[in-house]
C-alpha cells in the first residue's frame, strides 16, 4: 500500500508510532552517550516537531540563558531562552543529505551545534559549546524502482528445470526495514508453469532469480512477457512493477565463474587516468564463443560509471575520472562475466575499492559567530567593555584528508591580543573547534580594529597549510566623559549688544565614537539661562537680552556636554563672560545743582566748593573733565580734585550771586557730556558801618517848653550795606541828654519825650544817637540830633541874622548850604559854633573813608564827638558830659576809593577857624 493510499486514521496511528518510538530513543541516546548528545528523528517531520531540549537534557536552568544555533540550519532552529530544538520549513530528507550519500549501513547523521551564553553573570569567560549528532531515521518515502520499466533476460533452450537465472535488482533510496522487502512474479497462462521466483540473500541484498519450472523450446516459443513486482518493508510498503521480457537462446551449457567471491583493491587518489586498479578473472567450461568472456559493470552508481571502466576482454578496471577521496572514500559495485555463447550465461562478483588519501587537501579554516557575537562580510563586532577571554569567533579547522594528513595545527599569527583555545573536548583530529577569544581588555579609543590571521598546518609530507582572517572591529561603549579644552573659558563681550548675538563657541571632545560621542549642551544653572542660551547640538552659547556693564561686569556659569551614551556620561566647563564697557553713558553729577556759600573778601585761589561727578562707564570712558561754562574768567575748576576756585575776591555788596554752568565730558569716542548748575552766594562780612540818611547834623526840632511826654521827638534813620545780622541796627543814645528828657526806641530810632520840660530846660538840646549794627564784632556811627526848646522861634532868626546861620529844618534837608560858623554869638542864641570851637577835640576826629556816602538828599557826618550836648538860652557856660570828653573814633580799614568820600575825607585835623558843612560830606 502507498502512503497516498493511507487513511486518516492509519496516518495518525503512524505519527504516534513515530512519537513514540522517538522517546523511546532519546531515552537510550541520552543514556548512552555521556559526552555528546544524541537525538534520533525520522525524516520528512513537519515544521516545528520538538526533536529535543537542551536545557532539560543538560541540566541547565530554562531561564537566564541566550541558546544559539551555530550548526544546523536550515534545517534546525533552537528557541533561546529554552534551548529547545524543532524542526523548520525545509523537511529533513535522509535521502537527499550530503552526509548522508553512498552509504552501505543504515545509519545518517545530521551534525549541530549550540552555544550558550548565561545572560545572568554576564559573557564572562564566553559560552559552552555543545556538539551533537541527529540521527535522521528513515520512513519510507520512496518507492522501490527497477533500472528500467522492461527488463531483459536472455535463457537458452532446454536449460534444466531449476535452473537459476538473475534478474536485475530494483533499488530503494529508503534503507532498513524501508527498502528493498520481496519480489513477486506474475505469469501469463502461457508461463505459469515454465518460470518461478525465488529470492535470496547476499551481503544483505535481497538478490531475484528465475527459477526454470518447465522445459523450453525456443522453437515453440521464442520469448515470454513476465511481471515482475517488488515491494519494500515500510508500513504502508511501497511497490513498482517492472516488464521482465524472458528471450529462449540456444542451448550455452556453463556460466562464467570468478576466480573470487569478492574483489577487493585500493586506489590512491588523484592517480591519473588510464591508471590500472584490478582484473576481475572469470572462468568458463565451455569452449568456443561460449567459453569467451565479456566483462560490464553492473549496477554501478553514476560515481562509478564517471570513475571508472573495465576492459570487455581483460576485466582490467581503470581509472577513467579524477579520483577524490574527499569526494568518494569507496566505491562499491558489481562486475558481470557473460559468456558469448548464443544462449549466453553470466555470473556477476562483488567489488570494493577503497580509494586511499593523499595529502592533497589543505586545511580547511571556517570562521563564524559564536553567541551574542555576528560575523557579517568577515567582520565580528565585539565591544570594548568585554573581559579578558571573551570569545569573538568559533573557528573550524577541518583537513578533508584522513590519517595523519588530517592532524592539524592551528594558531593565530601576528601579535595580536586574541589566541585559540580549544572549544570542545571532541577527539576528532579531521575537525578540530576552537573559541577565538581575547588575551587583553581591549580599548577601542586605542585600536579600533584587528585584523586576525589563522593559520593552519597539516601533518602530511610534504605539509599543507592555509590562512584565513577576521577583521575585528571593537565596538565603542560609552567609558570616556566629554571633555572641554580648556575647562575655563573666559571671553570679552561688549554691552549694548543685540537679543540673539552670538558670544563664544564652546566645544566638548568624547574620546568614544558614533552616539557615545555626540554631545547635548546645556546650560547648568537655571538662573542663567534667563540671560544666556547654548545650541543644544553646536555649543554656540548666546544671549537672550541686551547686557549692561553698568548693571553687572561679569557673569560665570557652567556649560554640561552630555554625550548620547548609555548610560550617558557628561562633562562641565566654565564660561566667563567679561562685560566690555561701552561709552552709553553721560558724566552724572551727584546733585542736580550745586549752591555754594562764600565769605566776601576772599582773597583770589581760594576753594569755593567741591562738586561730584560720577560715570557708569570704565575705563577712558568714565575718565570726565570738567569746564566753567561759560568761562570768563572769574571761576575755575580743578579737575583732579573736582575743586572750584574764585579768580576774583568778593564784595557782596558789589555782586551778591554769581550763576554759571560745569560741563562734565567723559574721555569715550564718541565723548559724551552733561552740564549742571551752580550758584555761589556771597556771604556778608561785617565791613561796613551803618549810616544815618536822617536826619542831617545840620537839621534841628524846635519844642515848646510845655510839650508833654511821650511826644515824638524825631526819627533817626540809618542804613547798613551789609546783609544779615550785619544789616540789622541798634540805636541808643549816647549823649546829650543829661537830664534823661529824651528816650530813642533802640528799634526804630523814634525819640520821644520822656518827661515834660521845666524851666532850665529852655534852650538847645544836642542828643549824640549811637546807630550800631549787629555784626562781631558790631560797627557803629553817630548822629546829632538838636532840639531847640523856648516859647518862640525868635532866637533862630537872631541866630541866623546874628551870624547868617541857617538852620535848615529836617523838611528842608535837600538844600542844606553851606554854613560858616561865627565865633561870638548873642545872647540867648543857641551857641553851636561855640560848642564846637571850644569843647570839641577836633584834632582827633578822623572821616572813615571806605564808608559811602548817602544819596544826595543824606548830607549829614554821621560820626561827630560827644562832648557838650545843651546850651542853654541865659547862660553862656554850656553843661557838659564828662563822659564824653575824651571819645574819640577810630576809623574803619580803607576800603572804598577817594572818590566816595567829600573833601572832607582828605583833611587830618579839623581847622579851628573854618568849619564847613556841605552837601557831601562832613
Amino acid at each position: 500500500m502507498e502512503l497516498a493510499m493511507l487513511s486518516g486514521r492509519d496516518m495518525a496511528f503512524l505519527r504516534w508510532e513515530v512519537l513514540l518510538l522517538l522517546a523511546v530513543i532519546l531515552m537510550v541516546s541520552c543514556s548512552a552517550v555521556p559526552t555528546d548528545i544524541l537525538y534520533r528523528v525520522p525524516e520528512e517531520q513537519p515544521p516545528n516537531t520538538l526533536i529535543g531540549s537542551l536545557a532539560a537534557d543538560e541540566g541547565l536552568p530554562d531561564t537566564g540563558h541566550l541558546y544559539k544555533l551555530e550548526v544546523g540550519a536550515p534545517y534546525l532552529r533552537v528557541d533561546g531562552k529554552t534551548g529547545d530544538i524543532y524542526t523548520t520549513e525545509i523537511p529533513i530528507d535522509r535521502e537527499t543529505l550530503s552526509d548522508c550519500q553512498n552509504l552501505f549501513d543504515d545509519k545518517c547523521f545530521l551534525e549541530f551545534e549550540v552555544s550558550i551564553t548565561d545572560m545572568v553573570k554576564g559573557i564572562g569567560p564566553g559560552p559552552r559549546l555543545i556538539e551533537g549528532l541527529i540521527e535522521v531515521l528513515d520512513i519510507n518515502d520512496n518507492t522501490p524502482q527497477f533500472a528500467s520499466p522492461i527488463l531483459s533476460l536472455a535463457i537458452p533452450e532446454n536449460t534444466h528445470i531449476g535452473a537459476l537465472f538473475s534478474i536485475p535488482m530494483a533499488t530503494d533510496k529508503d534503507s532498513g526495514s524501508n527498502g528493498v522487502a520481496e519480489y513477486s512474479l506474475s505469469t501469463g497462462p502461457d508461463a505459469v508453469q515454465l518460470f518461478n521466483l525465488q529470492v535470496t540473500l547476499d551481503t544483505d541484498e535481497k538478490l531475484p532469480q528465475l527459477i526454470i519450472m518447465g522445459n523450453l523450446d525456443r522453437e515453440k516459443k521464442d520469448s515470454y512477457d513476465l511481471n515482475i513486482r517488488v515491494v519494500d518493508g515500510g508500513k504502508p510498503p511501497r511497490a513498482s512493477s517492472a516488464l521482465l521480457r524472458v528471450t529462449v537462446t540456444d542451448q550455452n551449457d556453463n556460466a562464467p565463474k570468478f576466480e573470487r567471491n569478492h574483489y577487493e583493491a585500493e586506489l590512491p587518489e588523484n592517480s591519473p587516468l588510464g591508471h590500472s586498479v584490478l582484473q576481475v578473472r572469470a572462468n568458463d567450461a565451455d569452449t568456443g564463443t561460449n567459453g569467451e568472456i565479456d566483462y560490464t559493470l553492473h549496477q554501478a552508481s553514476e560515481t562509478v560509471q564517471r570513475l571508472l571502466r573495465i576492459d570487455r576482454a581483460t576485466g582490467t578496471i581503470y581509472v577513467k575520472g579524477l579520483v577524490d577521496r574527499e569526494e568518494t572514500s569507496f566505491l562499491k559495485f558489481f562486475v558481470v562475466a557473460r559468456d558469448r555463447g548464443p544462449n549466453s550465461k553470466i555470473s556477476k562478483v562483488l567489488v570494493t575499492i577503497i580509494v586511499k588519501d593523499q595529502n592533497d587537501n589543505a586545511p580547511a579554516i571556517e570562521i563564524r559567530g559564536i553567541g551574542l557575537v555576528i560575523h557579517q562580510d568577515s567582520v565580528a563586532n565585539i565591544s570594548e567593555d568585554m573581559p579578558i577571554g571573551t570569545p569573538v569567533a568559533l573557528v573550524q579547522v577541518s583537513d578533508r584528508d584522513e590519517g595523519e594528513n588530517a592532524v592539524v595545527t592551528c594558531v593565530v599569527a601576528g601579535d595580536v591580543p586574541f589566541q585559540l583555545r580549544p572549544a570542545s573536548e571532541s577527539a576528532n583530529d579531521r575537525k578540530r573547534k576552537y573559541f577565538l577569544q581575547t588575551t587583553t581588555l581591549l580599548d577601542y579609543e586605542r585600536i579600533k580594529d584587528y585584523r586576525i590571521e589563522i593559520v593552519a598546518v597539516d601533518s602530511g609530507n610534504p605539509a599543507l597549510s592555509s590562512t584565513n582572517s577576521l577583521k575585528v572591529q571593537v565596538t565603542d561603549m560609552n567609558d570616556n566623559t566629554p571633555t572641554f579644552s580648556p575647562a575655563l573659558v573666559e571671553v570679552d563681550f561688549p554691552e549694548g549688544n543685540q537679543p540673539g548675538d552670538r558670544v563664544l563657541d564652546v566645544v566638548a571632545t568624547d574620546a568614544d565614537s558614533g552616539i557615545n560621542a555626540e554631545m547635548i549642551y546645556s546650560i547648568i544653572e537655571p538662573e542663567s539661562t534667563r540671560l544666556f542660551e547654548v545650541d543644544a547640538n553646536s555649543g554656540e552659547i548666546r544671549v537672550k537680552n541686551t547686557l549692561d556693564r553698568e548693571e553687572r561686569e561679569h557673569y560665570k556659569f557652567h556649560v554640561a556636554a552630555a554625550d548620547k551614551g548609555l548610560p550617558s556620561k557628561t562633562g562641565t566647563a566654565t564660561v566667563v563672560i567679561n562685560v566690555l564697557d561701552r561709552n552709553d553713558n553721560e558724566p552724572k553729577f551727584m546733585l542736580n545743582g550745586y549752591s555754594f556759600s562764600v565769605i566776601e573778601n576772599m582773597l583770589p585761589l581760594n576753594p569755593v566748593g567741591v562738586v561730584t561727578v560720577t560715570d557708569a562707564d570704565k575705563g577712558e570712558n568714565s575718565r570726565v573733565t570738567l569746564f566753567v561754562d561759560p568761562d570768563n574768567g572769574k571761576f575755575l575748576i580743578q579737575n583732579d580734585t573736582r575743586t572750584i576756585l574764585s579768580s576774583i575776591s568778593f564784595d557782596r555788596e558789589k555782586e551778591s550771586t554769581y550763576s554759571f554752568r560745569l560741563k562734565a565730558v567723559d574721555g569715550g569716542e564718541p565723548p559724551r557730556s552733561s552740564y549742571v548748575g551752580v550758584t555761589i552766594n556771597v556771604l556778608d562780612e561785617n565791613d561796613n558801618a551803618p549810616y544815618v540818611t536822617k536826619p542831617s547834623n545840620s537839621s534841628y526840632t524846635y519844642l515848646t517848653p510845655v510839650t508833654p511826654p511821650e511826644t515824638r521827638v524825631e526819627v533817626v534813620e540809618a542804613e547798613d550795606i551789609d546783609a544779615g545780622p550785619n544789616a540789622e541796627l541798634y540805636y541808643s543814645i549816647t549823649g546829650g541828654n543829661p537830664y534823661g528828657l529824651f528816650q530813642i526806641s533802640p528799634t526804630s530810632g523814634e525819640i520821644t519825650l520822656a518827661q515834660a520840660f521845666s524851666g532850665k530846660h529852655n534852650g538847645l538840646h544836642r542828643l549824640v544817637v549811637r546807630v550800631s549794627d549787629r555784626g562781631k564784632p558790631p560797627r557803629h556811627t553817630t548822629a546829632l540830633v538838636h532840639v531847640f526848646v523856648n516859647e518862640t522861634k525868635s532866637n533862630v532868626s537872631l541866630i541866623e541874622a546874628l551870624k547868617g546861620l541857617k538852620f535848615n529844618l529836617i523838611n528842608d534837608v535837600n538844600d542844606s548850604p553851606r554854613i560858616h560858623l561865627p565865633l561870638n554869638y548873642p545872647p540867648g542864641s543857641p551857641d553851636l559854633g561855640r560848642h564846637y570851637r571850644s569843647n570839641s577835640p577836633l584834632p582827633s576826629i578822623q572821616l572813615q573813608p571806605q564808608s559811602p556816602s548817602a544819596s544826595k538828599k543824606h548830607q549829614a557826618v554821621q560820626d561827630l564827638p560827644a562832648t557838650n550836648t545843651f546850651v542853654g538860652t541865659g547862660d553862656n557856660n554850656s553843661t557838659g558830659s564828662d563822659q564824653y570828653s575824651d571819645y574819640s573814633y577810630k576809623a574803619n580799614p580803607p576800603k572804598y576809593n577817594n572818590k566816595q568820600v567829600g573833601d572832607y575825607a582828605n583833611m587830618t585835623t579839623y581847622p579851628r577857624d573854618n568849619i564847613y558843612w556841605t552837601k557831601q560830606v562832613w
